[in-house]
C-alpha cells in the first residue's frame, strides 16, 4: 500500500493549519520521570499537560473516544517498557499494563480516559518509587542521579553535576563508585544508550533526532558509542527489534 499520497497531503493540512508536533524529547521525557519513581513529579508533569492533552498529538481517529484510547494505548505500550527496563518485573509491568487498557475500554467519556491516563502514570511511578527503595542510595548520589535523569539532552559533565549536588568533583566520583560500582560517566553513558535502545524499539525517530535529543555532539558519536556498548549499530538494532515489539504490542 503506498501511502506517500495520503502522507504529503497530512503533512500539507498539518502545515497550512499551524499543527506543531510535540518533540519527542520533550515527550519521552514523562515517561523517563516515571521511571525514576519520583510520583509528586509524575503528579505535578500529568496536571500541567492535562490542561492542553491534544496539544501536539496526532489525530489517531476521527471518534473522540477511539482517538484518546489508541492514545492511551501506546502510552501503556511505552511507559510499561521504560519500567521494565527501569527494573519493573516483565510480567508485573505488562500485566498492569493489560489492566489499565481494559480499564481505560470501559470508561465512556474522553476526560474519564484522560483521567485513567494519569491514574496510570501515578501507579507506575509509585511501584518504580518503591523498586528503588531496595536500592539505597545517599541523599547526594540520588540527587545526582535524578540530575542525570532530568538533563541527558544536555552534555552532562562531572565538574556540573558537583555544582548542582554540592560536592567537590574527585570526592563524588568516589562515592558515585562506591555506591553504584561504576563511574558517573559510565553511567551516564549506560543510561543514554538504555533510553536510545527504547527509542529505537518503540518510536519512528531517526538516529540523528535520537542523538540530538540525548546530548551527544553529533550522530557518528553517538552511533560509535551505540555499536561499542551493543555490537551493532543503531540502524541494525532497530531492524532486528522494531517490528517484533509492534507485533507484541
Amino acid at each position: 500500500m503506498n501511502t506517500n499520497r495520503d502522507l504529503n497531503y497530512r503533512l500539507y493540512v498539518q502545515k497550512t493549519d499551524g499543527f506543531i508536533r510535540t518533540p519527542f524529547n520533550t515527550e519521552f521525557e514523562h515517561y523517563i520521570l516515571v521511571k525514576s519513581g519520583n510520583v509528586e513529579k509524575v503528579k505535578n508533569d500529568f496536571d500541567s499537560v492535562r490542561k492542553n492533552f491534544f496539544t501536539g498529538k496526532g489525530k489517531l481517529s476521527d471518534d473522540p473516544i477511539r482517538n484518546i484510547m489508541y492514545h492511551f494505548v501506546v502510552a501503556a505500550a511505552v511507559v510499561a517498557r521504560v519500567c521494565v527496563e527501569g527494573g519493573l518485573g516483565h510480567d508485573t509491568a505488562y500485566t498492569l499494563s493489560d489492566i489499565y487498557i481494559q480499564k481505560a475500554d470501559k470508561c465512556k467519556s474522553v476526560d474519564a480516559i484522560i483521567d485513567m491516563l494519569g491514574e496510570m502514570m501515578v501507579d507506575f511511578a509509585s511501584r518504580m518509587h518503591e523498586l528503588k527503595k531496595d536500592n539505597v542510595v545517599s541523599i547526594h548520589i540520588r540527587k545526582c542521579i535524578d540530575y542525570i535523569y532530568d538533563h541527558l539532552h544536555e552534555d552532562l559533565s562531572i565538574k556540573r553535576l558537583s555544582e548542582v549536588i554540592g560536592l567537590n568533583s574527585s570526592y563524588l566520583s568516589k562515592l558515585f563508585v562506591k555506591e553504584k560500582g561504576i563511574t558517573i560517566n559510565e553511567f551516564i553513558t549506560r543510561t543514554k544508550i538504555s533510553t536510545a535502545e527504547n527509542l529505537l524499539k518503540f518510536s519512528d525517530f531517526t538516529s540523528l533526532e535520537i542523538s540530538m535529543a540525548l546530548g551527544y555532539s553529533s550522530q557518528s558519536a553517538f552511533i560509535s558509542v551505540f555499536k561499542k556498548i551493543n555490537g551493532v549499530t543503531p540502524k541494525q538494532y532497530r531492524d532486528s527489534q522494531y517490528m517484533s515489539n509492534i507485533t507484541n504490542t
